[in-house]
């Protein structure tokens, strides 16, 4: 299955995408530093991972280096943790020298096979507004398209189909 991604209510993107892999291991791909930093971005981008403490309460500080040069470094506050279903976290970040975004992520993991796992995240803006300029500055919608399917490659590469 390709990723669906959408604009969903006021201020809300949802990008989705199913995993032919058990929940645990793709769960696992978002938990482990050494993990996320092979397929988080966009195609093209590469992710250097600074700190990364997964606990609710413990920060992860990353640099996503475009395809054209340009670092985008981001601050991710963990708020909620419940494995192997729930990652939520607060982001903020964007462009280095362009205005802050900042945005609210929950990303589950929905077992609905025995070896199939439904992955969806769901990033909140605190207005439409804002969730349009991060649509139209960033292209978050194919982003997380993009960075799904980076995913799925990996978990192939790793021995299931993705």
């Amino acid at each position: 299955m390709m990723s669906l991604a959408e604009i969903q209510g006021e201020s809300e993107i949802v990008v989705m995408r199913e995993f032919d892999a058990p929940r645990e291991m793709v769960f696992a791909a978002w938990a482990d530093p050494k993990q996320l930093a092979q397929w988080f971005g966009p195609e093209g981008f590469t992710t250097t991972i600074e700190s990364f403490d997964f606990r609710e309460g413990g920060e992860w500080a990353m640099v996503m280096h475009g395809p054209d040069g340009t670092n985008y470094p981001s601050s991710i506050l963990f708020t909620e943790i419940t494995p192997p279903e729930l990652i939520a976290y607060f982001q903020r970040g964007g462009r280095a020298g362009a205005d802050e975004i900042a945005f609210q992520s929950t990303v589950t993991f929905e077992e609905i096979g025995r070896q199939k796992t439904r992955l969806t995240i769901r990033m909140e803006f605190a207005s439409g507004e804002e969730r349009d300029e991060t649509e139209r500055d960033y292209k978050a919608i194919e982003g997380g398209r993009q960075t799904l399917n980076r995913l799925a490659m990996f978990l192939t590469k790793r021995g299931v189909a993705a």
